[in-house]
């Protein structure tokens, strides 16, 4: 029951993570210019758009990986 719980948490943020990825700039703007980062980014560093989705894909990453350990230690 538990186990599949955090199978399920853990499909899900794993497709997160890569959206949230592929949204990221990259050196030559990436999916993000569409959203207003793209513009305002040469003049002033990383913008808030851009803020916001480095913290979001961190706190991301971190579930991924606690999901990751989990699964790990419930199926040993």
């Amino acid at each position: 029951m538990l186990t599949g719980a955090v199978v399920v948490v853990h499909v899900v943020v794993s497709f997160m993570l890569i959206m949230f990825i592929l949204l990221k700039s990259g050196r030559g703007g990436g999916l993000s210019e569409m959203f207003g980062g793209g513009a305002m980014s040469n003049m002033a560093g990383s913008t808030v758009v851009e803020k916001n989705l480095d913290r979001l894909t961190v706190v991301t990453g971190v579930i991924f990986a606690l999901t990751t350990i989990i699964l790990a230690l419930r199926l040993t």
